[in-house]
């Protein structure tokens, strides 16, 4: 007796033309064309790729929460429901700071350098320094090359018992990072590289030695700051500017300190340095300026000469000549050396060089 569902052999029935082959069966009915439509559709592995999902193209645009100013205080007094978004003054600061945090393949040296004394170079390199190392994620070292007792280690840290004729001595022995840090000193995140503070010791600083001191420094550190001596023509300002990738002029707004400033590139010029010249930026230490002196005349004649012309106002803090701490800078202050920064970070990356001025198209400053 067979079960209702159980069929005989032999008595199995033929496949209607509906049932489906068996697996692996050929199919002799012809395949039909797949449609135009279907092809458009169908994935494309190579259609993009995982650097197009930025924030910037896929995140819808909401206005960045302000941080100084009334449009902070409406922020905050509405609970975030009112967001006027950043003022063009933060804007700036923000782009800025995009900008000094570019990343930086290998080393870069910055030379800080003058022909006149007393016009605020060393201020500059600390405090372009401390900026600089503040707002980076990588090293960055301050370098004393004065052979005349420089004072770059009294305005940061105040410690001069180490020094760069220290690591001299020393320097067959200076393998890794944590060698190079017993020569140095901290302000912040910023590494100091103290001058011999024993004139004639420092006299026998020259530029063979300076080379050898950027041969080590520079495997450790990615951002070099040299705050060279005044004069142009001694041994170790001429292995400061070969090895330099930028240079910072420091003048002043007066009559001595402007031509200073002006014959410094007077010098560089005629000494073969024209490009670095055209590229340098010219920085006007506004600490003692009179209203006689026509600041905007002074600013045109560098700005034809240079890359670009920076002006730090009169601060107090720095007036002082003493320990430089960034909190205590006025903000107008603080905000000229983060756009001294911004400029010589954006030398970072590929920049095409400019072009040199002709002498007939520089404006006297007679």
């Amino acid at each position: 007796m067979t079960q209702p569902n159980e069929t005989v052999a032999g008595d199995r029935p033929e496949a209607s033309s509906d049932d489906p082959e068996p697996a692996g069966a050929a199919s002799s009915a012809p395949v039909a064309p797949e449609p135009a439509g279907d092809r458009a559709n169908r994935p494309r592995p190579d259609a993009g790729s995982a650097a197009e999902l930025t924030e910037d193209s896929i995140v819808r645009f909401r206005s960045d929460r302000p941080q100084h100013g009334w449009r902070a205080a409406l922020y905050t007094i509405t609970g975030g429901l009112v967001n006027p978004g950043v003022g063009a003054t933060e804007r700036r600061r923000q782009d800025q700071l995009r900008r000094i945090r570019r990343p930086l393949p290998g080393s870069h040296q910055i030379a800080v350098s003058s022909l006149k004394g007393g016009v605020g170079k060393t201020t500059v390199s600390a405090c372009l320094g401390l900026v600089l190392a503040e707002n980076r994620g990588d090293r960055v070292i301050a370098l004393d090359a004065n052979p005349d007792a420089g004072t770059l280690a009294d305005r940061l840290t105040t410690e001069t018992a180490v020094t760069v004729r220290s690591l001299l001595d020393n320097i067959a022995a200076t393998h890794s990072l944590t060698d190079v840090a017993r020569y140095t000193s901290l302000a912040g995140r910023l590494q100091v590289l103290a001058s011999e503070q024993d004139p004639a010791m420092s006299e026998a600083f020259n530029r063979t030695e300076y080379e050898q001191v950027c041969e080590v420094i520079t495997r450790f550190y990615n951002v070099v700051i040299t705050d060279s001596g005044t004069g142009l023509v001694h041994s170790a300002m001429e292995g400061t500017l070969a090895l330099a990738d930028s240079l910072v002029i420091v003048g002043a707004p007066t009559v001595d300190g402007a031509s200073r400033a002006s014959k410094t590139l007077d010098w560089l010029i005629a000494h073969g340095h024209g490009q670095q010249v055209a590229d340098s930026v010219v920085v006007l230490s506004c600490d003692r300026m009179s209203k006689e002196v026509d600041l905007k005349r002074v600013r045109g004649h560098f700005e034809a000469r240079c890359r670009e012309v920076v002006e730090v106002p009169h601060d107090p803090h720095l007036a002082t000549g003493g320990r430089i701490e960034l909190a205590r800078l006025r903000p107008a202050t603080h905000d000229a050396f983060l756009h001294l920064a911004a400029l010589l970070a954006d030398g970072f990356g590929p920049r095409v060089p400019r072009a040199e001025v002709a002498p007939e198209q520089v404006p006297s400053l007679g």
